[in-house]
């Protein structure tokens, strides 16, 4: 099967390479040529340093490279069964999109978006053939995280997810079919690892370096939040919670944070601006965190409570299983454990008191405890 990938940004370029290493000829389309060449120079240079590495033969990657051809004509997509969107964020855009390849490609050929926060019942709206839609949400860097989300509109035949599932996990990738709703299983889950390590900073109970090494020390994460929002960039982490939070009808749990909001605007991204939550200018020496072994633990179990109740919601509301939530959170942010084999390690009855106490506390919906989660301490139940 021909596959064409639409957008050759980094998540384009780097869906094109994992469809050509799986035998697949590829058709990478951007509108913009300089966009397009970009990319063909990186899929060499990635090459290169693999048979530098010896993972890869030189006559491997020629073969690699041959199958993928760059173009700035959506008419290469002609004869593809499958054609992936991974271009901007923007409703109104894809739609435009999505209709002109309709136009070119043949009625039995899959038109998935690479879409992290859009509605894919929407996206889909503008196609006559809508079963044909579907989400397929690749992680950054695509070729080397093993999560992709499969996400069904409304208007997706089973034999669409199907395909797509067999397809994906023919990639060698974990493939989780979730609900089309709001961040989809990881960036909705996600969301209070951010959120409420930004409230716990505002309330002024720690700073950034002390938080991050409550979430590192004590939950073995590879980043703290406010490093990895420096990593990630925080006007696209801010845009993420933004979105997530207006698709939600403003549900309080997900609300933005003014700290990141006023980074945001300062132009303080993060690694790429030089400057975020901490400084990366050379000889800049980073904060020390206050090592205090009571309020990192309390820091850290807050932040927990927040993210298990959220992965619990997830299943309360029938957006994935259990197995998928976890499954999620470890292959497509690299957490240590799957976040409610986690909650029934620590307790769920612990983990309903905690959440219980924040809400006497403050008073506000974000620390509701879920339904589900108080039905399972009611019964005794565990999730695994």
């Amino acid at each position: 099967m021909k596959v064409g990938v639409i957008g050759a940004g980094t998540m384009g370029a780097g869906i094109a390479q994992v469809a050509a290493q799986n035998g697949h000829q590829v058709f990478l389309v951007d509108l913009n040529q300089e966009v397009v060449e970009k990319a063909k120079m990186g899929h060499v240079k990635v090459f290169e340093r693999l048979v530098e590495k010896g993972t890869m033969t030189k006559e491997q990657t020629a073969t690699i490279l041959n199958a993928i051809h760059y173009s700035t004509s959506t008419n290469d997509f002609r004869d593809c069964g499958l054609v992936i969107e991974a271009i901007v964020e923007n409703l109104e855009v894809k739609h435009k999109v999505f209709a002109e390849l309709e136009s070119i490609v043949d009625e039995n050929c899959i038109l998935a978006s690479n879409t992290s926060s859009l509605s894919i019942a929407s996206i889909g709206s503008a196609l006559k053939k809508a079963d044909r839609v579907i989400g397929i949400h690749f992680f950054n860097p695509a070729p080397l995280m093993p999560l992709v989300e499969i996400i069904p509109a409304v208007q997706t035949s089973d034999q669409t997810i199907d395909k797509c599932k067999e397809l994906i996990s023919s990639w060698k990738k974990t493939g989780v079919v979730c609900k089309d709703t709001p961040g989809f299983i990881v960036n909705r889950v996600a969301r209070p690892f951010y959120g409420e390590a930004l409230r716990i900073y505002e309330e002024g109970i720690a700073d950034f370096a002390t938080i991050d090494w409550a979430m590192t020390h004590f939950g073995g994460f590879k980043m703290g939040p406010f490093t990895l929002m420096d990593f990630i960039g925080n006007d696209v982490n801010y845009a993420v919670t933004e979105s997530v939070f207006s698709a939600f009808y403003f549900d309080p749990r997900f609300k933005p944070s003014f700290t990141q909001k006023r980074h945001r605007e300062a132009g303080f991204f993060g690694r790429k601006s030089g400057r975020g939550y901490y400084s990366y200018a050379e000889g800049v020496e980073q904060p020390k965190p206050k090592e205090d072994h009571e309020l990192g633990k309390m820091i850290f179990d807050r932040i927990l409570a927040m993210l298990i109740n959220e992965a619990v919601d997830a299943v309360f509301m029938q957006v994935t299983s259990p197995e998928g939530v976890d499954l999620a959170m470890m292959k497509g942010v690299n957490y240590p454990k799957g976040l409610l084999q986690w909650a029934d390690e620590i307790g769920l009855e612990k983990v309903l008191l905690q959440l219980e106490d924040l809400f006497a506390e403050f008073g506000e919906d974000r620390y509701r405890p879920n339904p589900l989660l108080r039905k399972m301490v009611r019964e005794n139940r565990n999730f695994f």
